[in-house]
């Protein structure tokens, strides 16, 4: 298997990550309530994510409204994986301004994300562990009721 670089890739946006939320066809506008409904945000965390440089410049109409393009939508996706990672804020904010600031980012871009990456792996080791205590008194009180009942 050959892995292809897309200018998704190099933009720092995840070009294989599925879409959540289908878009109308040929659509590539998108009003702040319309993004709303597509991503599960509010509008407010959208502006607070435009206000704290995470989401890159959103163009605007003649009358001053937020308009979102697919590329926007896609960025939005990638933050919600970085969120589920539970990397913080300020990394988040770090990785857009490496983006921003191009190419020659990209070992700093990776760095992040393979630290991003080991703490997940930690996180994970750590929940396997708590489920493997949890599957332990499971079994114990499923056997204790068992025994209870032949009595």
């Amino acid at each position: 298997m050959t892995l292809i670089e897309t200018k998704a890739d190099r933009t720092g946006i995840c070009a294989t990550a599925p879409r959540a939320h289908p878009r109308p066809e040929g659509q590539d506008r998108y009003t702040i309530s319309e993004v709303v409904a597509f991503t599960g945000l509010t509008a407010h965390t959208l502006r607070w994510y435009e206000r704290i440089g995470l989401m890159p410049h959103v163009d605007r109409s003649h009358t001053g409204q937020r308009r979102f393009t697919n590329r926007d939508l896609d960025w939005l996706a990638f933050v919600g994986k970085l969120r589920l990672t539970g990397m913080p804020v300020a990394d988040m904010v770090r990785y857009a301004e490496l983006v921003r600031e191009g190419e020659h980012t990209f070992e700093a871009r990776q760095e992040l994300l393979e630290q991003t990456r080991r703490d997940v792996r930690s996180r994970i080791a750590e929940l396997q562990d708590t489920l493997a205590v949890l599957d332990h008194k499971i079994g114990f009180y499923a056997d204790a009721r068992r025994a209870s009942e032949r009595l």
